[in-house]
């Protein structure tokens, strides 16, 4: 193609040359862009707020590996960067496209403006100003470079002229500069590891006699699932995962001990303390994974594998590293250590713990007890999920039921909130629409829920056949005991701080046009939840749960 083109087109034919099949927006921004991607096939979703898009974008880039798209405009911007620290934290690839006053209104208390600059740069990794229509080609290019081939995603953001980016979106544009159509996935380079690198820390594993493999939400990224797989029955070695790293095995799998850090099981923690060597694939060893790095602690042998150079060594300086795609580094390793003898007695030692706590476990699994106890309502749904499902959990006690008492099997996805209180909905509203063929499941608190229940009606609107399960407990039951430990002999009301009045959501979902069911009996709950997985459309599960129970408890070195 050759000429000029006005700047709405450009940035829709772009958008639709790079494979991206959905957009999330509050208008009003970029209209006569939207208007020209319906012309192209791309689904605009409009959304009740900034947040919201930008939690619909997240999900969306999660599970269908193309960056997700959200747009606002300039009063709209700071909205929308709040939404964006999810992504960032998850390392996502969402782009976020903001307007805002052209350069002459600038520092002169120009109406809806503030700068826009400080509120996008720590939730992204690059953004860039774009005021004409020269710039627009560089600027698109550069965003989708970051976010898909240059080391971990993350998401970038680009403002654009005018509060709705009307001015940039008039600009005439070089055609010529519109990419060729491709479908722009991460990661779209995939680094080979040094050999050198490979070779020394095969010897470190060969010397070992109780290497452990964890998983971060890089080795999802690199879509590492059979590399690791064929690492771990080659060895017979235990394989955690952070909770972003959910699913990288299934859990049924010998070799699976669940996720580790703050976030786990007893068991998991326990194994990493006594092994010998941990290997992180993916994995940025935070402090939530690590717990406080003291799982691993510092004396522990280390090797890291990681896209980002930067990250090698961290947080654990002493750490043997590879840098390159963790696929590949797992498979080189994998083949380094052909003639090795597999950690057997180790992988059956690290199995018996975890048997026997998922025994202790089964009386709350099976608990009849009203109000329902969140264990059993994670073993029924564990019991119906079918075998193509997309999980997604809220951040809190959310993620951790689901991540320590929810079985993934192999096809399963488990997407979880990075630490934003209500992501989860939203977010599974994009998962839904990037993957329409895959059931997916909304696990929320009621907590959580309440951010955006009004994305029930864009549910409605779009007919989308998502799941939503509120874990209904008229509580933040994150924080009730804690409340009561801080409280101690002192007269006062705690309430106040931590709960909520009891609401009927299924009420709600009903007067928005969804189907909903009210579960009060465990019984119950198996019979709801695969009906309402084989509705295929939108359905609502409000479940009566006792805010009382515990999340399992991680074991620490203290403990």
């Amino acid at each position: 193609m050759t000429g000029k083109i006005p700047g709405y087109r450009y940035i829709a034919e772009y958008l639709e040359r790079s494979g991206v099949s959905h957009v999330f927006f509050v208008d009003a921004i970029l209209r006569r862009t939207l208007v020209e991607l319906e012309t192209l096939g791309v689904s605009r979703i409009l959304a009740h707020s900034e947040k919201a898009a930008a939690y619909m974008a997240d999900g969306y880039a999660r599970v269908s590996t193309k960056p997700g798209i959200c747009f606002a405009q300039s009063v709209g911007a700071a909205n929308l960067a709040a939404g964006m620290q999810d992504a960032y934290l998850h390392r996502s690839p969402v782009l976020a496209i903001t307007g805002r006053k052209t350069m002459s209104f600038r520092h002169r208390n120009a109406y809806q403006e503030v700068d826009h600059a400080p509120l996008f740069s720590p939730v992204t990794k690059f953004r860039g100003d774009v005021a004409d229509g020269e710039y627009l080609p560089i600027m698109m290019e550069q965003a989708f470079r970051q976010m898909t081939d240059c080391g971990a995603p993350r998401p970038v953001h680009l403002d654009i002229d005018g509060l709705q980016g009307e001015l940039l979106e008039l600009v005439d544009v070089e055609a010529a500069m519109l990419p060729d159509k491709q479908v722009r996935e991460h990661p779209a380079t995939r680094a080979e590891p040094d050999a050198q690198a490979v070779k020394k820390a095969a010897e470190k594993i060969l010397s070992s006699s109780r290497p452990v493999l964890i998983c971060g939400t890089g080795a999802i990224h690199a879509r590492a699932h059979e590399a690791v797989l064929a690492f771990a029955e080659k060895l017979s070695i235990p394989v955690g995962t952070s909770t972003g790293g959910r699913g990288i095995l299934p859990t049924d799998h010998p070799a699976h001990i669940g996720t580790v850090g703050t976030y786990s099981a007893p068991p998991a923690n326990r194994i990493v303390h006594e092994s010998d060597l941990v290997i992180f694939l993916g994995c940025h060893a935070g402090d939530q994974v690590t717990t406080d790095w003291t799982i691993p602690g510092q004396d522990k042998e280390i090797i890291q594998i990681d896209i980002e150079a930067q990250e090698i060594g961290r947080n654990y300086p002493k750490a043997v590293g590879i840098l390159g795609d963790p696929a590949k580094a797992v498979s080189a390793l994998h083949c380094a250590l052909a003639a090795a003898r597999p950690f057997g007695d180790w992988l059956s030692h690290a199995g018996k713990l975890c048997e026997e706590w998922r025994q202790s476990m089964t009386e709350h699994l099976t608990s009849d007890a009203k109000p329902i106890r969140p264990e059993r309502l994670c073993a029924e749904l564990s019991s119906v999920l079918p075998d193509n499902a997309v999980l997604v959990a809220d951040t809190g006690f959310s993620t951790i039921w689901t991540a320590t008492l929810v079985d993934l099997r192999k096809g399963q996805t488990f997407l979880r909130a990075a630490g934003s209180l209500g992501w989860a909905f939203p977010a599974a509203i994009g998962a839904q629409l990037a993957q329409p063929e895959r059931p997916v499941v909304c696990f929320t608190g009621d907590g959580a829920f309440y951010y955006h229940l009004s994305e029930l009606e864009t549910l409605r609107r779009h007919d989308i056949p998502l799941v939503t399960v509120v874990n209904n407990n008229s509580a933040l039951s994150q924080g009730l005991h804690n409340v009561r430990r801080i409280y101690g002999d002192i007269k006062g009301n705690v309430d106040e701080i931590i709960r909520f009045v009891p609401t009927d959501f299924a009420a709600i979902a009903k007067a928005f046009g969804i189907a909903s069911f009210r579960v009060e009996n465990p019984g119950d709950l198996g019979d709801v939840l695969k009906q309402a997985i084989a509705l295929r459309k939108p359905v609502l599960i409000d479940v009566i749960t006792d805010a009382e129970p515990r999340v399992p408890v991680a074991w620490t070195v203290a403990a």
